[in-house]
């Protein structure tokens, strides 16, 4: 069996930095919660977006628009694990397995039932939309398998300039945005998902050098520039994608999503003394280690359960509200507790596939192969995060920067490239 949350949270070293766990178990739990409410479902199954619904609910965007706050703490994190396995083959597959391990499993399990699901032609209303949605929040974990990819050379980057570092992502930032908006120059905005998420990424190892003293500096800095960059500049309000729109904030990244990060980053520090005693706290550490033992899991089902609690209300012909009316509102509390019912089921049949692998042996060969599996590990994931299951037997494809990719051969790079990162990590000498 293995060691339950109540007794790992009480071999915790007293060193550790609780408030850290935290802020990742509290970032995720805002996204799950905020993509909760933005399904605007209908009552032709259509699904649209709360926040195109009620545009005046956009603002909140800027204080629950967390998914930087993961990214930073990840950062941290990553600065940590590299520095006690400094191994590349080694540091990638204890990074990645329980990440890449759950999300395999989730698109095995989904790519089989929209086989199963197209074949038999059931796949139309919110089936179908269903086979688009769920795989979108799929683009975080292909971020994240970047982040993981670069944490090296960038640590050293970091190491040797500090501050300076992360200055040249950020710069990279806004040359792309002139390039894009001034200039024009086609497919250049892509290339600041390396640079934003990258830069948001860089302040975690600032932070896991002590390196930021004045927070509040950086949260003032960070909300001025997102406000007067939305205010003068041809970037919307939302900090989320919306539908239809010219310019995202977040698909691709942009420099006030950057500024966001900033001022999100000093808010959370500023927040670091009561964090840390209120994570010290016997019950919510515990809680909080839990947490984290199933975070990917719930991550990765939360909109199957979400899809799941609608499709389960338009199939008994309860009555759906019009989103954002008060009968609606009304409805929002049970809908979440039915949702989060349903993720917990899913997350008691999945979650052992996010329990943590006996630790290779260390090596220091296999890095060319490592660094192979996680290019093809994040091309797939960010491909079928495009894609989704719908259209699995028509061809349907979506370009990846400015290249199509289908399902089958976004699922089959995945699939590739974590098994490439399995044997690399276990390459070592016979």
């Amino acid at each position: 069996m293995g060691i339950s949350a109540r007794e790992l949270a009480a071999a915790t070293p007293a060193s550790r930095d609780r408030y850290v766990d935290l802020l990742r178990v509290a970032s995720l739990t805002v996204v799950v919660l905020g993509h909760w409410l933005m399904a605007a479902v209908t009552a032709d199954g259509q699904v649209g977006n709360l926040l195109a619904v009620v545009p005046g609910l956009q603002i909140a965007t800027w204080a629950f628009q967390v998914m930087p706050v993961f990214f930073f703490v990840g950062g941290f994190a990553h600065a940590l694990a590299h520095r006690s396995r400094p191994r590349y083959a080694d540091f990638l597959r204890a990074r990645l397995q329980r990440l890449l391990r759950p999300t395999m499993v989730f698109t095995g399990v989904w790519g089989a039932a929209a086989l199963l699901l197209q074949l038999s032609g059931a796949d139309g209303g919110l089936t179908g939309v269903a086979l688009r949605l769920v795989t979108q929040p799929l683009w975080f974990i292909g971020i994240y398998l970047a982040m993981v990819a670069f944490t090296p050379p960038l640590l050293r980057l970091h190491e040797r300039w500090g501050w300076g570092a992360f200055a040249a992502l950020a710069g990279g930032a806004v040359a792309v945005d002139l390039l894009r908006f001034a200039a024009d120059v086609p497919f250049v905005e892509f290339l600041n998902f390396a640079f934003v998420w990258l830069a948001v990424h860089q302040l975690g190892f600032l932070r896991a050098d002590g390196m930021i003293r004045r927070p509040a500096v950086l949260a003032a800095a960070g909300l001025a520039g997102a406000t007067a960059l939305v205010a003068l500049g041809p970037y919307p309000l939302s900090m989320v994608g919306m539908p239809g729109e010219k310019v995202s904030n977040m698909a691709p990244p942009t420099l006030a999503l950057l500024c966001h990060a900033l001022w999100l980053v000093g808010a959370v520090e500023l927040l670091k003394g009561p964090g840390t005693w209120f994570a010290a706290r016997a019950g919510v550490w515990r809680t909080v280690v839990a947490a984290n033992g199933i975070a990917m899991t719930a991550f990765l089902w939360h909109l199957t359960a979400m899809l799941g609690v609608y499709g389960a209300l338009l199939g008994l012909g309860a009555p759906l509200p019009a989103p954002a009316t008060g009968a609606w509102w009304a409805q929002v509390p049970l809908r979440f507790a039915a949702a989060g019912l349903l993720t917990a089921l899913l997350v008691a049949v999945f979650r052992r596939f996010e329990a943590p692998a006996p630790a290779a042996p260390a090596t220091d060969r296999g890095g060319p192969l490592a660094a192979l599996g996680i290019t093809l590990a994040l091309l797939g994931v960010l491909g079928l995060s495009l894609t989704g299951f719908a259209g699995l037997l028509d061809g349907h494809s979506a370009t990846l920067v400015a290249v199509p990719v289908t399902a089958p051969a976004a699922v089959a790079l995945a699939l590739a490239g974590w098994l490439l990162v399995e044997r690399a990590g276990r390459s070592g000498p016979r």
